[in-house]
């Protein structure tokens, strides 16, 4: 069963600063891509697999590289002192990592929008998770490593890290297409429930690969599938003017 904590990661009502973002889709809509809840859908089934894998790698990797017993599957049944890293746990270079996420985000603009959710991220984490192995993560990182480490934080696992990000940018997408087209709250919610079934092999791959780099201490081992027309909006949307959401 999954630590109490990881709900209130999954909870929309954390202050992350995800409510400011919209996935990319506020771009879709402007433009006219997106319509309808099967539009979202179909929004989703092209972000999830590529934009949706990397970052869930990303964040698994963080989890992994954390260093708690659970992190690394030594013993996942073992208790786990909330929040509480394990004695062992080693100092990790995180500069590597972020370097290999922003070389996953061609765009300039969503490298900024991974800072800044990271940036609100670390805050909160910082907040309720005192013991949190953030040291070194900077100023302005990635949000994806700071979700693994507060996942590793709240006794997750890399695959709990993987979910986590997926079930993120799925809520942000459907929440955001809410409020731009005024569709029906429970249609969304069928589209957000109907896409994490759907995509949950995604996260199985992303928890192997980030796991997997992580073991190795290779970022270079991280996916690197990409979507262009999701980054050609993202441009299109931060020279926008008057946009509800800030990406």
């Amino acid at each position: 069963m999954p630590a109490p904590e990881l709900w209130l990661l999954a909870d929309s009502r954390l202050p992350t600063g995800g409510h400011a973002h919209s996935g990319g889709i506020e771009a879709a809509v402007r433009h006219g891509l997106v319509r309808a809840p099967a539009d979202v859908a179909s929004w989703l089934a092209g972000r999830v697999p590529t934009t949706g894998l990397v970052t869930a790698a990303a964040a698994a990797a963080a989890c992994a590289l954390v260093g708690t017993p659970r992190a690394r599957g030594e013993d996942a049944s073992a208790p786990v002192a909330r929040g509480v890293p394990s004695r062992g746990e080693r100092s990790v270079d995180w500069a590597p990592w972020d370097t290999a996420i922003s070389a996953r985000t061609p765009v300039a603009a969503l490298r900024e929008v991974s800072r800044q959710q990271g940036r609100a991220m670390l805050r909160t984490v910082r907040a309720a998770w005192p013991a949190a192995a953030v040291d070194g993560l900077g100023t302005r990182p990635h949000q994806a490593l700071v979700l693994g480490v507060a996942a590793a934080a709240a006794a997750g696992t890399p695959h709990d890290a993987a979910a986590l990000a997926v079930h993120h940018l799925v809520g942000q997408v459907c929440s955001a297409a809410v409020r731009l087209l005024g569709l029906d709250p429970l249609a969304l919610a069928g589209v957000h429930a109907r896409a994490l079934a759907e995509h949950g092999p995604v996260v199985g791959k992303a928890s192997d690969a980030g796991t997997a780099a992580a073991l190795a201490d290779d970022p270079d081992l991280l996916p690197t599938a990409t979507t262009p027309l999701p980054e050609v909006l993202a441009v299109l949307h931060a020279r926008s003017e008057g946009a509800l959401f800030a990406s």
